[in-house]
Parts: C-alpha cells; structure tokens; sequence
C-alpha cells in the first residue's frame, strides 16, 4: 500500500517550506526565529516561561499548526485562538481536558500556562458537543524568555490547504457543496469550472476551501485565518 503523502506547510519566520516533520526539527535551528527570540528578549518586560506548542486535528493530520505561548497566558487566550483560526462558527461550548477528550479531566479556562504545562503534556481540545471538533494539543518544548509578541499567542508554523480533486474532472478543487457531501453521500469538492454551473442550491451555493479541518461542519465556512 503507498504511504499517504505528508502535508506540507512554511516556517512564518523564514518562510521554508517542508513536511510537518521537517518542520520540527527546522524551528529549533530556524536562524530568522532565533533572531527575533534575541530581539525579542533585549526589549523591556518580564521574562516568563514560553511554550512551544504542536496542535493537530485529531482526525485529520493534514491539518496542524505550531504555536509559542506565554506562561502567562490562560487555556481561555488558547481557546479563542483556535476558535479564530480553524473553529468557531455558532458560539458553540468547548473544553480542555487531560487523558481524553470527552472522559478525560476537563481544566478551567482560567487555568494559566504557567501553572498546567510542561514538555510532553498533552490535552485535548472539544469544540461544539454536537458536530464535535477534536484538537490534540502537545507541549514540545518550553524556553524562558521574552515574547515575540504582545499576544499570548505567536504563530510558527502552519499546514498548507490540503489539495482535494474535483469530483467531477479530477482537477484541483477549491469549493464545497455541503448538498452533495450531506444528500448524496459525496465528496463534495469542485473546481472553479465545475462550481460555476453545479445544480445544486438546498445548502446555499458552493462555498470556497478554507484551511480548516472544520470546513463543512455545523455552520462553519472560514474565513480560517489567524487573529493576530
């Protein structure tokens, strides 16, 4: 059986493009990153615990993102970055929680960095109890310093949108019709030829691919983008 190809994605500090894996060995020697930890670190302001953060969808592994996090930031700060970048649709509940998503410690929202993490915790992350997203999140590393920011949260790295075929030519897709992926058991995936004259309009005209693994789900159509 032939391996399934890995999805790519960019260092946001050089802009090198490489595998997930790849990519984990390249953000520790990444000479642009140490650059603006350095510079970072000689501006004013407290030094606190940074945590280098790996998050993936738990069913779909072609969707991950790297983070660094303050220690002084709370799992709520974590919470609306997932929720900007890849999740939020309807104002739907969510959690953490420790050994598992639904049977596992769910944590306080309010519960700082600081205080819960350390290299090799792993949480998961639940949004919406209904059509339910599933976020692993790994701690890989932790740094005192500085952050690169003002914001809890600094993005690192992030997946590329995965490449889909339409389903009716094979060509690269770029739109959703939940019509064919809800009644008629389809994939759903179009491209731009194919989208302009689908017959299909119960769930709305045929929505554009967004880099999420929630796209399609409940109400969620993107925009997909980080919050800062």
């Amino acid at each position: 059986m032939a391996r399934k190809k890995q999805s790519r994605g960019a260092c946001v500090f050089c802009g090198k493009e490489m595998t997930k894996g790849g990519l984990t060995r390249h953000l520790n020697t990444c000479q642009q990153r140490q650059e603006a930890t350095t510079k970072a670190d000689r501006q004013a302001g407290k030094v606190e615990p940074i945590y280098h953060l790996q998050v993936q969808d738990a069913w779909n592994s072609d969707f991950w993102l790297y983070l660094e996090m303050r220690g002084s930031a709370s799992l709520k700060s974590l919470d609306e970055y997932l929720r900007a970048i890849w999740l939020e649709c309807c104002g739907h509940l969510s959690h953490f929680a420790v050994g598992g998503g639904w049977g596992g410690q769910e944590l306080p929202m309010s519960s700082k960095a600081r205080m819960l993490f350390q290299p090799g915790l792993k949480l998961t992350h639940l949004y919406d109890y209904g059509t339910t997203s599933e976020t692993k999140v790994t701690v890989t590393d932790v740094r005192q310093g500085k952050p690169l920011t003002k914001h809890p949260i600094t993005l690192l790295a992030r997946n590329f949108t995965p490449d889909v075929e339409c389903q009716d030519c094979g060509e690269k897709a770029t739109w959703l019709c939940m019509e064919c992926v809800i009644e008629h058991n389809e994939p759903g995936y179009l491209c731009d030829e194919h989208a302009e004259d689908h017959p299909h309009v119960e769930y709305g005209d045929p929505a554009p691919l967004v880099n999420s693994p929630r796209l399609g789900m409940c109400g969620y159509y993107g925009p997909a983008d980080p919050p800062y």
